[in-house]
């Protein structure tokens, strides 16, 4: 009997979710008829590089022509800067083709994978989408159990996802923590570590996992340039590995995977420290200031290495988002990322921070008549 092309579909791929992005800003005030500021995607404020914005236009001028397939003068400067061969780089659609490539080069039926309860959900939807089964480890304090991640491999394990530090809790684990990790790992294992806050984690040096890679040949490494560099829109990131499995992974990617403006942005923001200087100086401030005005408002957020706060807020999180929403202010609510009675709310500028303030404690009072939830 013929079947249809719904019962073609395998199983495993039938339960799978869909990441859900941020609601648009643009959607938002359409939709209510209100300026609004979005805090709900961990995007950085301050924008992009003037020097990346600069060569951005420049190649715009050349869009009727293909982009560099290999990526070669791009892989060449993250070389030097990174201290590795341009063999070991990969250039790809941000991390999350990164993500996808490396269970669909390692995965299948009959393998596991294994990453953290309440971490960034491609981890989890990689590991299925490849037909192997997903190991979720329980979380400690909110942050990535290492030892506990240690203990669950068999020889059945092919990868382990760690985002270091975290989306959606925004902890981190040091460096020595990590080796120490890696150690108690098969050679015959992955590790895929996902670095995308990497640069405004100041308990975690830029170099640590480099250092680690150089020892042992099974880890990968992921950075983008959506975070610091301001260029999510443009999705550009790049991985760190084995060329070996890089090789792999490039006869999967989609031919020209990232264009030639991505790809002079990227390489123009390297350039320019000075502003990737501000932007970690300027999140590190107001992460304080935001910490401090949410505390006064009787909530406890998780302490943050990254450019979002991670905050517990019980089981109205849901209707606070939606309260907040309706002033004008987007968060994130993490029901979907498995904390229900939580919200993660992105670092903005100062000016959107304080409305961020204004409105959370407009609703806090509505909501308990005393403008805190000292309780939580």
């Amino acid at each position: 009997m013929t079947k249809t092309i719904e019962e073609l579909i395998p199983d495993y791929l039938r339960g799978l979710p869909v990441y859900v992005p941020g609601k648009p800003i643009e959607e938002v005030e359409r939709e209510l008829g209100i300026h609004a500021v979005k805090l709900a995607s961990n995007e950085n404020p301050l924008g992009p590089s003037p020097k990346a914005m600069e060569a951005a236009r420049a190649a715009l001028g050349e869009s009727h022509r293909y982009p560099d397939g290999g990526t070669h003068a791009l892989r060449k400067t993250l070389a030097e800067l990174r201290g590795v061969t341009p063999e070991e780089l990969f250039v790809a659609l941000g991390s999350s083709e990164l993500i996808d490539l490396a269970s669909r080069v390692l995965l299948r039926q009959g393998l596991e994978g294994i990453t953290s309860e309440g971490s960034y959900a491609p981890f989890s939807i990689a590991i299925r989408a490849s037909g192997a089964k997903l190991v979720l480890v329980p979380q400690r304090d909110f942050a990535f159990d290492l030892q506990a991640i240690a203990k669950v491999i068999t020889p059945r394990t092919g990868v382990i996802y760690l985002a270091n530090p975290n989306n959606p809790t925004g902890t981190a684990f040091t460096g020595a923590e990590f080796r120490e990790f890696v150690e108690r790992v098969p050679d015959g294992v992955l590790v895929v570590l996902d670095e995308a806050y990497i640069h405004y984690a100041t308990s975690v040096g830029l170099k640590d996992s480099v250092e680690v890679y150089r020892r042992r040949k099974n880890l990968l490494i992921l950075r983008t340039f959506s975070k610091v560099y301001g260029l999510a829109g443009l999705r550009i990131g790049y991985a760190i590995g084995r060329p070996e499995l890089l090789s792999a992974m490039n006869k999967l990617k989609t031919p020209f995977n990232t264009s030639g403006v991505a790809q002079a942005a990227a390489l123009a923001a390297l350039d320019d420290k000075e502003h990737v200087k501000r932007c970690i100086e300027t999140n590190a401030a107001e992460r304080k200031r935001l910490c401090e005005g949410l505390a006064k408002l009787g909530l406890r957020p998780v302490p943050s290495a990254t450019n979002f706060v991670f905050i517990p807020v019980g089981p109205e999180a849901r209707e606070i988002s939606d309260d907040l929403l309706h002033l004008g202010v987007i968060v994130r609510p993490l029901g979907w990322m498995g904390f229900p009675e939580a919200i993660r709310i992105s670092i903005g500028t100062a000016e959107e921070n304080e409305k961020c303030l204004s409105a959370l404690a407009q609703v806090l009072m509505k909501r308990t008549g005393k403008g805190e939830l000292a309780t939580r």
